[in-house]
C-alpha cells in the first residue's frame, strides 16, 4: 500500500515537472516583433516590419525536419541559430511551405548561408496584416474554420486581403496547455495614425 501510493507520488511528480518544462519551453523563444494597430471584434490589425525569414518546401521532405537541420547548424558557418516564433505554415502552388523567422539580430548581419540547396533566406516585406487567434493543437479543421473566420470579419469591416491566409504556430509541439496559434492575412490598410 505505502509502495503504490510512493509509485503514484512519483509519477504524478513527473508528469507535473514535464508539464511545467513544456510550458516554461514554450515561453522562452524570441517571437517576430509587430505592433498592434486595431482591434477590431474578433480581428486584429498588426503592422510587421521587414523580418529575416528561413524558408521551405514539402515537395523537399519535411519541411520542420529541414528548417530545423538548418538552425541547428546546417549552414555554411556551421552556426546554430536560437529558435523563434512563430513557425509560418501556408500553400504556395499546391505545395505546403514552412518558414521559420530568424532572430533579430540576423537583420543587422547576414544570416548563415544554407547547406541545403531547398532552404532559401530572404527579408520580408514590411506589411499590414489581420489576424485571428485560437488554442488547442492545430489541425486541418480549425485552419479551415478560423481561416473562414478571419474573411468574415475581414469583409464585414471592408478590408481587402492581399494574400493568402498563413497559419502561425508559436508553441512547441510538447507544450499541453494555452496552445496559440493564428491566421494572418496580409491586407490594404492605410495606418490613419
Amino acid at each position: 500500500m505505502k509502495f503504490q501510493m510512493m509509485t503514484k507520488l512519483k509519477v504524478f511528480t513527473i508528469v507535473f515537472v514535464s508539464l511545467i518544462s513544456c510550458w516554461t519551453m514554450g515561453q522562452r523563444y524570441e517571437s517576430q516583433p509587430y505592433e498592434v494597430l486595431q482591434n477590431i471584434d474578433d480581428l486584429e490589425i498588426r503592422f510587421y516590419p521587414p523580418a529575416m525569414m528561413a524558408k521551405t518546401k514539402a515537395n523537399t521532405g519535411n519541411p520542420f525536419s529541414t528548417l530545423f537541420r538548418y538552425i541547428s547548424g546546417d549552414n555554411q558557418n556551421n552556426e546554430k541559430i536560437e529558435m523563434t516564433t512563430p513557425v509560418y505554415m501556408y500553400q504556395e502552388d499546391g505545395t505546403s511551405a514552412m518558414e521559420f523567422v530568424l532572430p533579430n539580430k540576423y537583420m543587422e548581419k547576414d544570416a548563415p548561408t544554407p547547406s541545403a540547396a531547398n532552404v532559401k533566406i530572404y527579408e520580408s516585406k514590411p506589411g499590414y496584416y489581420a489576424a485571428v487567434r485560437y488554442g488547442g493543437y492545430s489541425n486541418a479543421s480549425k485552419v479551415k474554420i478560423h481561416t473562414d473566420r478571419l474573411m468574415k470579419e475581414i469583409q464585414k469591416h471592408d478590408l481587402k486581403s492581399i494574400s493568402n491566409p498563413v497559419v502561425l504556430s508559436y508553441d512547441s509541439p510538447y507544450k499541453v496547455m494555452n496552445r496559440r496559434n493564428e491566421i494572418l492575412v496580409e491586407i490594404s490598410y492605410a495606418d490613419t495614425d
